[in-house]
């Protein structure tokens, strides 16, 4: 697969006036995001930036893999170390090095593990695997990992300096690179810090550089496509989102959600149902935002009875979430509207 657009660094346009809504709180895992990517928490400053989050996820039944496709996987590793499956970060493990992780869809998978001071280790899970699996990681004094760790930390809000204070993220992404500058993670990890400070045309350097490196990399397309997304440059946004579901295989639940995010914008809101119910199926409902945000897209198509049982999920997930007030609050408005729609439909 070529990368000429991922390469090609358009200039730098002003960016489109866009209407931005109090229930537009994500732009992403996704980021979240990001990993992913919905990363989700590493991109906090851009989600408070573009508040463009909408709702993402499938009618109930559709976006939530069946219960007995499912397991339950207990991880016992370092304490405080991130745990991904699938490139899709599931949590950190607790003071005892322990995580849970949920609803794990059946099939072979990919858990990452990394820990402050060790050696990040990926390894493959088969399909009988399930229930405890102790992950021992080595120590490494790799001076360019444990920068790129801090970076990692530190962009994530989970890392202070002794005296209390925030370390620059990107100071560190830059020591990592300084060291290794061979070192694609960092590039996308830096890139993601220069979209949370607006600085788009040096994100897209930072992209292109570590695609020069990785040719085939879905979380440097997914970013690529956000960044072209604050840019206005929509259709090259749709075309890097797409490639960074390519790359993936189908699995690339940042990308889904930028997608859908985009046609939304481009008032296609069918297609983004579509995106976003591929993006709740992938993310196994560790994202209850998304239910919001396909609610809400639901709305646009006038399909109430879509959008409360959106909602009514958003609800079961995250009862105390910010979103809860606003959702109970028009919840019951929206069922009656279901109820005229469905009295007025011809038998």
């Amino acid at each position: 697969m070529t990368n000429d657009l991922s390469l090609r660094l358009p200039t730098r346009r002003t960016r489109a006036t866009t209407t931005m809504t109090t229930t537009r709180l994500m732009t992403t895992l996704l980021a979240l995001v990001s990993a992913a990517l919905i990363p989700c928490a590493a991109d906090a400053p851009a989600q408070r930036r573009t508040t463009r989050g909408r709702a993402a996820a499938a009618r109930t039944t559709a976006a939530t893999p069946a219960p007995s496709s499912q397991k339950v996987i207990n991880v016992q590793t370092e304490p405080r170390a991130a745990v991904w499956m699938d490139n899709l970060r599931r949590g950190t493990t607790d003071e005892a090095g322990r995580l849970t992780i949920k609803n794990v869809p059946a099939g072979r998978r990919t858990l990452r593990v990394r820990a402050r001071g060790f050696r990040e280790r990926t390894l493959t899970l088969t399909p009988a695997q399930r229930g405890d699996l102790e992950v021992k990681l080595a120590p490494t004094t790799d001076e360019a990992e444990l920068l790129f760790q801090q970076a990692e930390d530190a962009r994530e809000g989970t890392f202070k300096n002794p005296d209390g204070s925030r370390p620059d993220a990107a100071e560190l992404y830059r020591g990592a690179l300084k060291l290794r500058p061979r070192f694609p993670e960092a590039r996308v990890g830096l890139a993601r810090v220069l979209l949370a400070e607006d600085r788009f045309d040096d994100a897209l350097e930072e992209i292109a550089a570590a695609r020069r490196l990785r040719p085939v990399y879905p979380e440097a397309s997914a970013v690529e496509g956000r960044v072209l997304r604050e840019l206005a440059e929509y259709d090259e946004s749709v075309a890097a989102y797409r490639r960074a579901i390519r790359e993936g295989r189908g699995f690339q639940p940042e990308a889904h959600t930028g997608l859908a995010i985009v046609l939304e914008d481009q008032g296609d809101y069918a297609g983004a149902v579509e995106s976003f119910r591929k993006a709740i199926a992938q993310l196994s409902d560790t994202e209850p935002v998304l239910y919001q945000m396909i609610g809400a897209a639901y709305e646009k198509l006038e399909r109430w009875k879509d959008a409360v049982a959106a909602y009514e999920k958003y609800l079961e997930l995250a009862p105390e979430g910010r979103l809860a007030p606003a959702i109970n609050s028009i919840i019951e408005q929206l069922r009656q509207q279901a109820a005229e729609q469905q009295d007025s439909t011809p038998e």
